[in-house]
């Protein structure tokens, strides 16, 4: 098997992001965050709206949180044990006086390898938008304990992830895919979907961020959420078969899976689809659709894209 790995710079982030650890998922589009205290500032304006403290609800203002422009390369600190009380704040957090609380939106529209994401350190965005309901997103997590100097960091953010691919495609470094792009359409009408690149009118390239399984070994004491049904893949299976007959017009169809953590191999999810989505891609592949493989690396400061490949088993 070919393997790819540029040696192209990293995407930065707009700023560097804010180590800060989760408390709580209390639903899919919302992530509740602490952040280290004393290490001084006080939240952005207009970010009030955000940050709490549990002597009061969340939505008000919190004196003394802390802001997003504090070093974050710092480690985040270990609770102290007993810190947490048994009375919970609001959202479901379990927190000592004066701890303040952040509600970040969480930008993985799925479960995240249906793990209990409470007590992992994660990295923080801010939009620098405080007219957002959410200025700030969660945009990684660790399965590394709080106090581990250098964390290992599996990126969350779905929505972002097209924006990574064109980077990368648009300064050549996924050229064994795309060669030298003259130019990449976005968001590009096909059948009854909208396919998300379209490369010199002759190569569809559909970008995949799957979170449902991590595909890395996870330690012992990440605790797991009870098992769900998960069968929701009409929509990736329609992009599929979309992208097969595409074939009759243009030169080739590529489903790039993007993992942005260092993995053991992208595997379908043995859902209750299962059988189907297989059957599926089989069929796919025989009409000439390519799979690939692109790993990426998150860090606070930037995105890098570590090495891609033709997948082989799947």
């Amino acid at each position: 098997m070919d393997i790819y790995e540029p040696t192209c710079a990293p995407l930065p982030f707009p700023a560097p992001l804010r180590e800060g650890l989760i408390l709580a998922r209390p639903n899919r589009f919302i992530m509740e965050v602490t952040f280290p205290t004393g290490e001084g500032g006080s939240p952005p304006a207009g970010r009030a709206s955000a940050v709490a403290a549990t002597d009061a609800p969340l939505g008000s203002s919190a004196a003394g949180a802390p802001s997003l422009a504090a070093d974050p390369r710092k480690p985040m600190p270990v609770p102290a044990k007993g810190a947490l009380s048994p009375s919970p704040a609001p959202g479901g957090s379990v927190l000592s006086a004066g701890t303040s609380v952040v509600r970040c939106h969480c930008p993985a529209v799925s479960r995240i390898g249906g793990l209990d994401l409470a007590g992992r350190p994660c990295l923080v965005s801010d939009s620098g938008n405080p007219k957002r309901k959410l200025p700030l997103t969660v945009e990684a997590f660790s399965l590394d304990e709080p106090d581990a100097p250098q964390k290992r960091w599996i990126g969350i953010n779905q929505n972002a992830s097209n924006r990574s691919v064109e980077h990368f495609l648009r300064i050549g470094a996924l050229d064994a895919i795309a060669g030298q792009p003259r130019e990449v359409r976005r968001e590009v009408p096909l059948g009854a979907s909208r396919l998300d690149f379209l490369v010199d009118d002759r190569l569809y390239l559909e970008v995949k961020t799957p979170l449902v399984q991590i595909q890395t070994a996870v330690p012992a004491s990440v605790p797991r959420l009870p098992e769900a049904p998960f069968s929701s893949t009409e929509r990736a299976l329609r992009h599929l078969r979309e992208l097969a007959a595409s074939l009759a017009d243009h030169e080739r169809a590529v489903v790039l899976y993007c993992l942005y953590y260092a993995n053991d191999g992208f595997r379908f999810y043995h859902g209750t689809t299962y059988d189907e989505v297989l059957a599926t891609v089989d069929a796919c592949r025989a009409a000439g659709v390519e799979l690939w493989q692109a790993d990426f690396e998150v860090t606070p400061r930037a995105v890098a894209l570590r090495r891609y490949f033709p997948l082989e088993e799947w």
